[in-house]
């Protein structure tokens, strides 16, 4: 379950790190309008000045998530599922005005992440699997907007004890209909190498490599890899439909090829004996996407999100996302909201000691079930005129509270702080 707690708390702090802007704005970007969806629709190069380097903006973001549940796919769809996450973010913004009147903004980010999974313990039957581990992502990214539009460049990077991963994207974007409306395109790829721990009762016989050291020479049996890469395709347009509505279409193509499993998660077939999880080694996913977000009065912003996915395992789902964004006094604001999301089940999923022995291929893994869930929470932002607590460069501090529930039983909370200094 763990890519299960991965996307709620990325969708923590994404929320974090970019909802409520001074103006707010819908999501992390550093739009000066209230109802631009990203920050290259708030891009304005009118009275651009040339200018050197300059740090213009730091966002440290840190959450804690807990959750519990008891359908692990390490012991075959059963057992604990209680995972704690601690996950820091931190991302720099420089920025400069080259010669053609165009501003340039690098963003560099680095997160760190700790987590503990007791299931994990069940890698080995003896008990003694490593239960707990680090994961370090440094980002990189470079962007050139004018006054038609964006151009950019990122790269990123991920590891942690048993995965690896690196990828690059492109995006560009442009501003249509006298700049009420932009076009956004963005092609990304993910390069992921698989360490293949297995459980320990299908440890494969390897080869192994001779190892020197101060006492002699010895022996360690070589871990293998496997290769796994996704490529996406994004395309977004925005429009302004009146001075308070903006409404925003979204559709992406992703694929994926190589091994899209986990080496250590068990099936058990009907018989009761255990194998490894075994599932297709293409994948192709098509999720589209509508928001909308409506500006009732000075004080208070509606946004509304919903989105169909389907893809060739069988998995069709919706998500619908409700928020609401009030502002009590001009430095002031909380924003409550509701997420709710249905999905059917992979084609190869069954739950413990269902498979049969005939099938291709088969997985216990519950983030392939059919299950809807809810998650719901708010969020209190601050940012004085005079800096957060007097300090003048702290400009706002958001905290966030989420509650999730899933109908195969599993809980959730996160907590996230966001910090951002000007």
């Amino acid at each position: 379950m763990k890519k299960v707690f991965l996307s709620i708390v990325s969708f923590a702090m994404i929320c974090s790190l970019g909802a409520y802007s001074q103006n707010l704005a819908y999501n992390n970007s550093a739009s000066k309008h209230p109802y631009h969806f990203n920050s290259n629709s708030a891009a304005d190069t009118t009275d651009y000045e040339s200018r050197s380097l300059r740090l213009e903006e730091v966002n440290f973001v840190t959450s804690y998530y807990n959750q519990n549940g008891d359908h692990s796919p390490v012991t075959g769809g059963i057992g604990t599922e209680k995972v704690m996450d601690l996950s820091n973010g931190l991302d720099l913004k420089l920025t400069w005005t080259g010669d053609n009147q165009k501003k340039n903004t690098i963003s560099a980010g680095l997160g760190f992440d700790y987590h503990t999974s007791a299931s994990q313990a069940y890698v080995s039957k003896t008990g003694a699997s490593k239960t707990n581990g680090t994961r370090v992502y440094p980002s990189l990214d470079w962007t050139q907007e004018g006054k038609s539009g964006s151009f950019g460049v990122g790269a990123y990077v991920s590891s942690e004890y048993n995965y690896q991963s690196i990828g690059a994207d492109v995006h560009f974007s442009r501003k249509i209909f006298a700049n009420t409306g932009e076009l956004s395109f963005k092609a990304q790829a993910y390069l992921d190498n698989v360490t293949l721990i297995y459980p320990s009762e299908f440890i494969p016989k390897t080869t192994t490599t001779v190892v020197t050291s101060a006492s002699g020479k010895g022996s360690k049996a070589s871990i293998p890899t496997a290769g796994r890469n996704t490529y996406t395709g994004s395309i977004s347009y925005s429009q302004m439909l009146t001075t308070r509505m903006q409404v925003m279409f979204l559709i992406d193509g992703v694929g994926q090829n190589g091994y899209l499993g986990l080496p250590f998660h068990r099936v058990y077939y009907n018989t009761g004996k255990d194998t490894i999880e075994n599932l297709p080694s293409t994948r192709y996913k098509l999720p589209l996407g509508f928001r909308l977000n409506y500006f009732v009065g000075d004080n208070l912003i509606l946004r509304t999100y919903y989105r169909y996915y389907t893809d060739s395992w069988g998995t069709r789902s919706n998500t619908a996302n409700f928020e609401i964004a009030y502002k009590f006094t001009p430095f002031f604001s909380i924003s409550p909201f509701y997420r709710y999301y249905d999905q059917t089940a992979a084609r190869y999923f069954a739950p413990y000691e269902v498979h049969k022995l005939t099938d291709q291929y088969y997985t216990s893994n519950y983030a392939y079930s059919q299950f809807n869930s809810s998650f719901f929470g708010a969020g209190i932002r601050i940012a004085p005129p005079k800096g957060v607590l007097g300090w003048e460069n702290l400009h706002d501090v958001e905290i966030r509270y989420g509650h999730y529930s899933q109908t195969t039983d599993l809980v959730s909370d996160v907590l996230s702080m966001a910090f951002s200094f000007k």
